[in-house]
């Protein structure tokens, strides 16, 4: 009676993990969607209110609120972002309410690769925190050293005085 009472209990928490899960793809999936369809109110609707968004430039930090203001201009002209998962792996806290994730998508920058966090709210995942980051093929990484070298090393010098 142990043997299946444990085993019952397996079974249905392999079952909400895997429910989970499919809820979390489904979220990534309709947020990069509702970029790409130009969907402004949609896609901030999936993250969480105090969600933080790091883009691929190294001044780009943004809360959420941030975030908004500075993607507005971009949904209005329905000049957005279209990424499409490749690949995705998410993983969940012992809890089953916080889940992290990273994913190499195919984007108008070829592939870059997302990661973040989500944050299990009622019934629903949210996105607390996400980084875009662009990949750069090792054998290419000293040709493209040199040309962000300028921008970046006004900016180390920045941010060291700080």
């Amino acid at each position: 009676m142990k043997k299946t009472i444990l085993l019952l209990l397996f079974v249905v928490s392999f079952a909400n993990a895997q429910t989970d899960k499919d809820k979390i793809n489904q979220t990534l999936d309709t947020w990069h969607k509702a970029a790409a369809d130009v969907k402004f109110e949609p896609y901030f609707a999936l993250m969480a209110d105090d969600a933080i968004f790091i883009g691929t430039d190294a001044t780009e930090n943004w809360t959420k609120k941030d975030f908004k203001v500075w993607a507005k201009p971009h949904f209005d002209k329905g000049k957005t972002w279209n990424f499409t998962a490749l690949e995705r792996h998410i993983f969940f806290d012992k809890t089953g309410k916080i889940a992290w994730f990273d994913e190499l998508l195919n984007t108008q920058m070829k592939i870059c690769r997302g990661s973040g966090v989500l944050v299990k709210i009622g019934k629903e995942w949210k996105i607390q925190h996400y980084v875009l980051s662009m990949t750069i093929p090792n054998e290419e990484v000293d040709s493209v050293t040199k040309i962000k070298a300028p921008i970046e090393d006004a900016l180390i010098a920045k941010l060291q005085k700080k």
